[in-house]
């Protein structure tokens, strides 16, 4: 006698918010699949320090939008529930917004790069974030360098030396020179 084969667990996002704190792991879900990831390290977490120093004050300033930063639950639909490491929300009448109703839709998302996540950073949240119509970064501190992708992107935008964007709502583009930014993270190339 055959024995049934197993179906894999469909997550939802229910179930991921369900489960219990840990400080040591990520847990996300995208289209079903669980995502479990080591909590980020201090490197990782000096990046995302200093590119949330450089584009909080960019998005303030022209009143645009908000940064958020990780651990912070986005909810995509019922079987994805993702926790960017940065995003950036649209205000709502010109202030944050207080609540994950008023959040909108994201202005941008962002991913440090790590070894033990780049494969789910590279091809399975960058997948269902352009799905999303959401604007996705990587950021590469190994290559010093920010993959930059459209929702209709086939391939990213490599940036080295700048990034130049702007957001819905801004008057013009924000330029973040990354030679400056990396340096403060990794000291000089």
């Amino acid at each position: 006698m055959a024995m049934p084969a197993l179906m894999p667990r469909i997550w939802t996002a229910a179930d991921v918010q369900a489960l219990p704190d840990d400080p040591s792991s990520r847990y996300e879900c995208v289209d079903g699949e669980l995502l479990v990831s080591p909590s980020p390290r201090t490197l990782h977490q000096s990046a995302l320090t200093e590119l949330a120093l450089l584009l909080g004050p960019l998005v303030r300033s022209a009143g645009v939008g908000a940064i958020v930063c990780a651990p912070s639950d986005w909810v995509l639909d019922p079987r994805t529930l993702v926790q960017p490491d940065l995003y950036v929300v649209p205000l709502v009448d010109g202030r944050r917004p207080r609540t994950d109703e008023e959040r909108g839709h994201p202005l941008l998302f962002v991913e440090i790069l790590s070894p033990s996540t780049a494969r789910l950073d590279r091809v399975v949240k960058r997948d269902r974030y352009q799905r999303a119509n959401i604007e996705y970064w990587i950021v590469d501190l190994d290559s010093r360098l920010i993959e930059r992708w459209l929702p209709g992107d086939e391939r990213p935008s490599i940036h080295a030396e700048r990034v130049e964007w702007q957001p819905a709502g801004a008057d013009a583009s924000f330029v973040i020179e990354l030679e400056p930014f990396f340096a403060e993270v990794l000291g000089p190339a």
